[in-house]
């Protein structure tokens, strides 16, 4: 080369020398950064994979973020949820140990309600100031909220656990119900509605009243005494009057005229009549002419004579006073016929010094003994009767009179014959043992039970066995307390003659099995179970329950409310989870029967009004608080959790891609420093060298 304008060979060596410069920067920039990739021109396409691998990357940090928050969250809620059910158990015990009434004092159960009455209190703090980072967990507020639709009012009991409204912040519930929840049921036919054996009763009347008394006149005649007495008893005998006169005549014979009620006997002036033949020849007239009067004497032969007497007449008649009624009720002892009093007897011995009574139940009759020489007081003869048979006796109010005549007085009845043996019912005496959903109950019953008594033998040990008793004429129905599979009516007879009611009936036994609801919630199967249906999918989560045994339809809506928890990179429906958390408060703690609140000091479930139904309440809220505590528990590990561990793995995945797209890799960047180094050295040599072939031009001017 002998051309000195245009060195070509340093141009040559200057480009390389710039090449090897740009390599040279390029190395140590991406040694210094420890990035493959410092700017668009270093790998466009790699660097718009770059930053979306950096944006997932960074979506995937604040996810897991909040999933640990979320995770913290539901920690906080569980750990005061344990304390809720803690006093829950607590209450439980307190209700079980008051009701041994038998052992504790009013103090001591009046004690118990104080513990009760502070426990309630406790639970209704918790619900109130169980917080996270000012945001209250479980008071409701983190419940969800619905919009009553289609017999919505059949819904006795609502949860919704989990809930995605998705864009709209709303999810429409469709309940379709293919078949009603069934109760177990058994029935036994043929049962006689039975006889109960029944006591004979009945009265016993007695009457007492004066007896009428015959008028009489005593007079004296010739010396010797006389007495006219009237044959009527009564006061009209006072009416009678008597003369004696002395005529003219002679003889020994009187004369007895009469007229109205005056008697004349007329006697001869020189008489020689006796007393006898006075009285004899006045009776005579008067047994003639059909009166009633009689005269008697004490004078017997002797001669009266021409004796006179004035008209005089008879006193002291008089009529029978007003009967007075006494009654002493009769009770026998002993029920059934046997009892029964067909005659009543009523004797009067004067050798009795007390009135006695007896009964011979083979011929029913009633014999009471008095002593008819004296009065007899009537409390004497009820008396008698307690003391010689099997009847209980009582003087009736109002009617009783002291004493009475037995000579004068009556007793007098209808038979007694009140008393009934027990019938019907079941022909034979037998054991049979019940069972349902609560347990078993044996029962021992006789002969003629009736179907009444056998209802009201099984429904007072329903609570424990979980089957009812009714009856529809002689059939007896036997139906569980609760619907659904588990619900069981299971009767077997373990005793009885072949020839028994209940043999006859069901054999050696019967069962029978309840129904569980079958429904549709939006389209998807449900799981029923009783009166009760749930359903858990990705994106709607509740359990409800619906009036006994109803086939209605039901709708509503779900319309916001729950915790709302973003577990994905991406703020999509799909990548966030709702759940709800009801309130805890003793207003919202309970079941069917009843709220936590009716425990308090005068509520309807306190220990002084009803500790069984307090009972009741504390399981179904036990039962409650395990629920909510369990499903937050589930959430927590199968969805954040598991979600938590996803995240973390998806995470190192791309940041080891976004790595190997954009980070440097130094063994090889090493390398190339080294080879751009040396080429740059190289090139700077090369360059001097270059530069100086135009000098050789000058070795041809020399």
């Amino acid at each position: 080369m002998t051309r000195i304008n245009t060195n070509v060979s340093s141009l040559v060596a200057q480009n390389r020398l710039q090449n090897s410069n740009n390599d040279l920067q390029t190395s140590l920039t991406r040694l210094s950064t420890g990035l493959r990739i410092n700017s668009g021109s270093d790998d466009p396409a790699g660097l718009i994979a770059s930053e979306a691998l950096r944006s997932e990357i960074t979506g995937l940090n604040k996810a897991i973020s909040n999933t640990s928050r979320a995770n913290q969250i539901i920690s906080t809620a569980d750990s005061a949820l344990g304390q809720v059910s803690n006093l829950l158990n607590d209450v439980r015990g307190l209700v079980v140990e008051a009701a041994n009434t038998g052992a504790l004092s009013s103090e001591e159960i009046a004690a118990n309600q104080l513990q009760i009455d502070s426990s309630l209190e406790a639970i209704n703090r918790i619900a109130q100031t169980t917080t996270f980072q000012g945001r209250k967990l479980l008071d409701g507020s983190l419940g969800f909220q619905t919009s009553a639709g289609t017999n919505f009012a059949k819904v006795k009991d609502l949860q919704v656990d989990q809930a995605s409204l998705g864009s709209t912040g709303k999810v429409s519930v469709d309940v379709t119900v293919s078949k009603a929840a069934e109760q177990a049921s058994v029935a036994v036919a043929d049962i006689p509605a039975g006889i109960s054996a029944t006591a004979a009763t009945g009265d016993i009347t007695f009457t007492s009243q004066t007896a009428a008394v015959a008028s009489t006149l005593d007079f004296t005649l010739g010396g010797e005494d006389f007495t006219l007495t009237a044959d009527t008893a009564g006061a009209a005998g006072d009416d009678l009057t008597i003369t004696v006169v002395a005529s003219g005549g002679s003889g020994s014979s009187p004369v007895v005229s009469k007229s109205g009620d005056d008697y004349t006997i007329t006697l001869a002036s020189d008489s020689t009549a006796t007393a006898d033949d006075i009285a004899t020849a006045f009776n005579a007239f008067v047994d003639a002419n059909d009166d009633d009067a009689t005269l008697t004497t004490t004078g017997g032969a002797t001669n009266v004579g021409a004796a006179t007497l004035t008209q005089t007449a008879l006193a002291g008649g008089a009529d029978a006073g007003t009967a007075e009624t006494a009654t002493i009720n009769l009770t026998a002892s002993v029920a059934g016929t046997a009892s029964n009093i067909a005659s009543i007897n009523y004797v009067e011995d004067a050798g009795t010094t007390t009135p006695t009574a007896s009964f011979d139940s083979d011929t029913g009759a009633l014999t009471i003994t008095v002593n008819d020489a004296s009065s007899v007081t009537l409390s004497s003869v009820v008396d008698a009767i307690e003391a010689g048979t099997d009847f209980t006796a009582e003087i009736e109010t109002g009617g009783d009179f002291t004493t009475f005549d037995p000579t004068i007085s009556t007793a007098a009845s209808a038979n007694l014959v009140d008393g009934v043996d027990a019938g019907g019912g079941l022909a034979e005496a037998a054991v049979f043992e019940l069972q349902g959903a609560n347990g078993s109950e044996v029962f021992n019953v006789s002969k003629n039970t009736s179907i009444d008594e056998l209802v009201s033998q099984i429904n007072l040990v329903s609570d424990a066995t979980g089957v009812k008793a009714t009856k529809d004429g002689t059939t007896l129905n036997l139906t569980s307390t609760a619907y659904g599979s588990d619900a069981v009516v299971d009767l077997r007879v373990i005793n009885e003659a072949a020839s028994g009611t209940l043999t006859a009936a069901v054999g050696a036994g019967k069962r029978d099995t309840g129904a569980d609801i079958q429904a549709k919630v939006n389209g998807i199967e449900a799981n029923g179970k009783g009166n009760s249906l749930n359903i858990n999918t990705s994106t709607l989560d509740l359990s409800l329950t619906v009036e006994d045994g109803s086939s209605d339809n039901i709708s509503f809506d779900i319309t916001g409310g729950g915790a709302k928890f973003q577990l994905g990179a991406d703020v999509v429906g799909n990548q966030q989870a709702r759940i709800g958390i009801n309130s805890v408060n003793t207003a919202r703690l309970g079941g069917t029967s009843g709220k936590l609140f009716e425990l308090s000091s005068g509520g309807a479930a306190s220990l002084a009004n009803d500790p069984s139904k307090a009972a009741e309440i504390v399981g179904q809220a036990i039962e409650q608080v395990t629920g909510i505590r369990g499903r937050l528990g589930a959430f927590q590990s199968t969805t954040l959790d598991s979600n938590l561990i996803s995240l973390n793995e998806t995470l190192s995945n791309l940041q080891e891609a976004e790595s190997s797209i954009r980070d440097a890799d130094f063994a090889k960047e090493s390398a190339n420093l080294t080879r751009a180094q040396i080429l740059v050295q190289s090139g700077t040599n090369v360059l001097s060298l270059a530069n100086q072939n135009p000098q050789n031009v000058l070795s041809l001017l020399r």
